[in-house]
């Protein structure tokens, strides 16, 4: 049975603790690694892997840390790249060329955000179990079934953002412009998200974890209830 923990969701710093019962995982490594020990209550020697998605510090920070303390990472060459340092325990994945990790088998895939590789991940359990992982991109293009749990971001609302703009001074309102369009080509958005639930087969969806929302464009209460009724299966926050 897939348990996910998130450690930390938000600019502050994106870390989860998944497990199937036998397996666990860390899904990035954005906090300091006395954070991420805490997390786990102190049995960091019981991940058999860190799986990252890019190379932005809100999901590297304790990176090299963990792996100096032994524990694999499966990472993207062009976040290697980006990072600008290697490590011996770092082990270089492609978008749809599956490995395996103790009793799961990924598939990464790529997403869409503005930096070099970034990926999302498709973890399958011996029990036919699927969890789908995907943040720090506005779009999904591909189709997937099958899949039990989601843990995916929600970071802003569209419609939220357009009424922030609207009632901010005209002084700030270029500055808010720009950081909008940023966020139409970085970020998922409750509307993409919906858009990506309908597009895809979830008659097996058990949960749904919605995380990294946005400090001032979102409202945990709304997209809860908003994926929920879509869904209609559970839908949890992840603390930020």
């Amino acid at each position: 049975m897939i348990r996910i923990t998130p450690l930390g969701s938000s600019s502050a710093g994106n870390a989860y603790h998944v497990t199937d019962g036998e397996t666990a995982l860390l899904l990035d490594a954005g906090l300091s690694f006395k954070e991420i020990q805490r997390g786990v209550n102190y049995k960091v020697s019981q991940l058999k892997g860190c799986l990252i998605t890019h190379h932005h510090g809100d999901h590297i920070k304790g990176l090299k840390e963990l792996a100096s303390k032994g524990i694999d990472v499966y990472i993207s060459q062009g976040t290697i790249n980006e990072l600008g340092y290697n490590h011996y325990r770092f082990n270089v994945v492609q978008a749809f060329q599956d490995f395996k990790i103790g009793t799961w088998t990924i598939i990464p895939f790529d997403v869409h955000h503005d930096v070099d590789e970034p990926l999302g991940y498709l973890l399958i359990n011996k029990l036919g179990e699927t969890l789908l992982f995907a943040t720090d991109t506005y779009y999904i293009k591909y189709k997937f079934s099958g899949i039990t749990h989601l843990l995916i971001e929600c970071n802003y609302s569209q419609d939220l953002v357009k009424e922030r703009m609207e009632l901010a001074p005209e002084s700030e309102r270029e500055v808010m412009k720009a950081r909008y369009k940023r966020l139409l080509r970085s970020h998922m958005s409750l509307e993409n998200l919906k858009d990506f639930i309908r597009a895809n087969d979830l008659s097996k969806l058990k949960e749904v974890w919605l995380i990294h929302l946005s400090d001032g464009n979102s409202d945990e209460r709304l997209f809860k209830e908003e994926i929920q009724k879509l869904t209609g299966v559970p839908v949890y926050v992840a603390e930020k």
